[in-house]
């Protein structure tokens, strides 16, 4: 029996960046073999094994073969036959495909090193296209690697395509597809793993809604880069920059969807893009398994975004409005998502990337001011004989509110 560290570890190791989890290989072994030195056995799809001390998971080495379509259509062989390289070469790509022994010697069949030092993501074999969950991974690769200047191969583009092509991208787990995408959005350039999605026809399957902002034209006044798919990579860039939350990018990338079915012959205005775009959003959570969290984000900022941008021209009833539909007053850390959001709309245009946005300073102070109403003291002074408290509450905050905004007015 023979253990062999595989995969990220090794990689991220090549590549002198941290390495967050070690996964192993053990070849010559059995699960009987492995039970009886103490490793416990987890997983459904085959086996694994938590090491008794580290709990590091080892797994038999492995080859598959293709039984059904989807990334789980595979039936697996984990005899003590299957030799290191057999399970180095069932993996994606090249450069997870290497291991190093106990004593650092590095085992590189597939020329992993070599794609290591030119930042390529090169698929290992054609095995490849029987994985479609493999068009995401190597999109989200793309994404992590971005930084480090990685580049997809073009051969491996091409099989990618393929595999879109096949239709095999219809067989996967939605549940699955999201993880990969909020994963993806948890990347410095989220924005990377868009672009390859494109690129090879995937995000047209998996999020049409998006692919339909290509080649949209909006107002140069206010959208130098005119159209609405550059402006989304623009924005989720911007988000990026902004906040690692992955909540407010995916509300990023999808703030604009109303766009892609606004009356083209009124292009490139998009009058009422903001509620439009509501329904496409609802199809994409409800496609991909979005929870909760993102979808009532995404839903806020794609229906008033635009009223925060001009919020300095909005009326104290109107203001009222938009902070009871933020829900401000009883969940207070959503506005701040919500505002980085929209500073991201906002700061996603060619030319604008460094714009101030007062809008967030202007609607944080009226926030402020409003929050500072002492309600049981207003209740209370009211006394029992007050028939409508919620409205009382009410016509303070508008009070509040009238007042700041012609302090601020008065001001300027």
């Amino acid at each position: 029996m023979k253990t062999y560290l595989v995969g990220g570890a090794v990689r991220d190791k090549l590549l002198e960046i941290p390495v967050k989890d070690r996964d192993w290989v053990v070849v010559g072994a059995s699960p009987e073999i492995l039970i009886s030195e103490g490793f416990t056995q987890v997983g459904k799809g085959f086996p694994v094994f938590l090491h008794p001390e580290s709990k590091e998971e080892y797994a038999l080495a492995r080859t598959e073969r293709k039984t059904a379509p989807g990334y789980s259509g595979f039936e697996f062989d984990t005899s003590q036959e299957v030799t290191l390289e057999q399970d180095l070469m069932r993996r994606d790509l090249t450069i997870n495909a290497i291991a190093e022994t106990d004593d650092g010697e590095i085992i590189d069949p597939y020329n992993g090193r070599d794609d290591l030092k030119s930042r390529i993501l090169r698929h290992v074999s054609p095995a490849f296209s029987e994985d479609p969950l493999r068009v995401l991974r190597v999109a989200k690769f793309a994404s992590r690697f971005a930084e480090l200047n990685f580049t997809v191969a073009d051969e491996t583009l091409e099989l990618m395509k393929s595999i879109v092509d096949s239709g095999e991208l219809d067989h996967l787990v939605k549940e699955r597809v999201w993880q990969e995408f909020e994963e993806a959005l948890s990347y410095d350039k989220p924005q990377v793993f868009i672009e390859i999605l494109r690129s090879c026809g995937a995000l047209a399957v998996l999020l049409p809604e998006v692919e339909a902002l290509f080649g949209v034209p909006q107002p140069s006044k206010y959208h130098p880069e005119i159209d609405t798919g550059i402006h989304t990579l623009m924005c989720l860039s911007m988000a990026a920059q902004l906040s690692s939350d992955p909540v407010i990018r995916y509300a990023t990338l999808v703030h604009d969807v109303g766009k892609g079915i606004t009356d083209s012959d009124k292009w490139p205005a998009h009058h009422g893009h903001e509620i439009l775009g509501l329904k496409p959003q609802k199809d994409i959570a409800a496609r991909l398994h979005v929870p909760n969290e993102y979808v009532k984000l995404a839903a806020l900022v794609c229906e008033h975004h635009t009223k925060l941008h001009r919020v300095e021209e909005l009326k104290p009833a109107t203001l009222l409005r938009l902070l009871e539909a933020l829900d401000v007053f009883r969940r207070p850390e959503r506005l701040e998502k919500f505002l980085t959001a929209c500073e991201a709309d906002a700061r996603g245009r060619l030319g604008m990337e460094d714009n101030d946005y007062p809008q967030r300073q202007y609607l944080t102070g009226l926030v402020t001011a409003v929050s500072s109403i002492d309600i049981p003291a207003l209740l209370a002074e009211a006394g029992s004989g007050s028939s409508n408290p919620k409205q009382l509450i009410e016509e303070k905050r508008l009070e509040i509110i009238s007042q700041e905004v012609e302090a601020l007015r008065e001001s300027q």
